[in-house]
């Protein structure tokens, strides 16, 4: 059985993103039609350089907060995959007022855009970030605590806006639970950089990564070809009893930060025997972060077909060459 979507008219909002771009580069190969909305406040545009003369691919420079910007890039649209949004636990508590503003206000209106241009589904970028304070490890769908941070709220409540549409209006949503998504193309500069990309670009310079807190934080790193396999599955899907669900996307491993430093630096040595030598240094505690991650991804298993394809180790391997070739 086919596993991706094929010949269909799609958008991919923040296609210049991380995630965004390697699903954008997944959905062309399979011969379908991609549309990109993106404001580029976070999306690079050397992301989608090789796409741009691609002849079933269309940019539209726009901005999720802008409704007429929605409206157009919804037109003719059979899937929404919406990937847009502020990331960083960090940055929402540096400026909650954006971060609501893009996170909800704009989720909002891509959302009913898609209701009124009668798009068959939208499928959406949630986060791991909603299980907030609970305890509980693997990480299961309907067991959420308190939200620790602007942003997790933020994701949280697109899960209800989503639920209240499908019920409401009718329109088929499913959301996806990143939990820490690594790969090509995912940036290692600014304030607001991911560790995985942050560490390997430290270590290509020779310079000590810095772990917040003592390196026993764990988190279920995910690679973007798990990301990809399961949005094209979320398109697929046709048990009604799969719809308007969130599901867990991981691999479903625990991975200390310390652990993942050694990792990170055995692969990056391979290149560099310089490397091998290198140590972290060790900072505070990071705000509004959970202190464990791990999923159960029993769920999309089940409804979606989820079988994901890299372990923790395999995806690091191809990030860590492809940051060395590409950097």
């Amino acid at each position: 059985m086919d596993r991706l979507l094929r010949n269909s008219r799609v958008l991919v909002t923040g296609g210049a993103g991380f995630i965004g771009s390697n699903l954008t580069e997944s959905l062309l190969e399979a011969g379908n039609e991609v549309v990109c909305l993106d404001n580029f406040s976070t999306g690079k545009r050397k992301n989608i350089e090789s796409f741009l003369s691609h002849p079933r691919y269309k940019l539209i420079e726009g901005d999720i907060r802008n409704y007429d910007d929605c409206v157009k890039a919804v037109n003719g649209i059979e899937y929404v995959f919406h990937e847009a949004a502020l990331g960083s636990v960090p940055r929402s508590i540096k400026d909650p007022v954006i971060t609501t503003d893009v996170n909800i206000g704009g989720f909002v209106k891509m959302l009913f855009a898609s209701k009124e241009s009668g798009v068959k589904r939208f499928i959406y970028a949630a986060s791991s970030s909603t299980y907030g304070d609970h305890p509980d490890l693997p990480k299961v769908e309907d067991k959420i605590g308190s939200p620790l941070s602007p942003y997790a709220i933020t994701k949280y409540v697109n899960e209800l806006y989503a639920d209240i549409f499908s019920k409401t209006y009718g329109i088929e949503v499913i959301g996806l639970r990143y939990f820490n998504v690594f790969g090509r193309r995912q940036d290692p500069d600014g304030a607001y950089a991911a560790v995985i990309p942050k560490f390997v670009k430290a270590l290509m310079n020779h310079e000590r990564p810095r772990i917040n807190g003592d390196g026993s934080v764990s988190r279920d790193f995910t690679y973007v070809d798990n990301v990809i396999q399961v949005n094209h599955l979320s398109a697929l899907v046709k048990d009604k009893s799969a719809l308007n669900e969130v599901y867990n996307v991981a691999h479903g491993e625990r991975t200390t930060l310390n652990q993942l430093f050694k990792m990170l630096r055995d692969k990056a040595s391979v290149f560099d025997a310089r490397i091998g030598l290198i140590e972290p240094e060790y900072g505070p505690f990071r705000a509004g972060d959970i202190p464990h991650s791990l999923a159960s991804v029993v769920k999309a298993e089940k409804k979606l077909g989820y079988n994901p394809t890299h372990t923790v180790d395999q995806g690091l391997s191809e990030a860590v060459e492809w940051y060395w070739n590409n950097l």
